[in-house]
């Protein structure tokens, strides 16, 4: 892995520390191009909402325990 690259994961660690659990879990599905973001694991979510700009965002009770990013590659 080239420095560079790495440069770009040492950039996500201040949206890591910022996280509810400080913890960040995430898949890309590039068949279905959906990147997935768990803040907290387990999670069990027990409503959503989908945003204007297709993010679904996962809740358990009041907390964000997730996000679900449609037509990833597009951003």
């Amino acid at each position: 892995m080239a420095v560079a690259e790495i440069n770009e994961y040492v950039k996500m660690l201040a949206t890591v520390k910022g996280t509810p659990h400080r913890y960040l879990w995430s898949s890309y599905d590039a068949e279905a191009d959906v990147l997935y973001i768990n803040f907290k694991k387990p999670s069990h979510a027990t409503d959503s909402e989908m945003t204007d700009d297709d993010i679904l965002v996962r809740y358990e009770g009041e907390e964000v325990v997730g996000l679900t990013v449609l037509h990833a590659s597009k951003r």
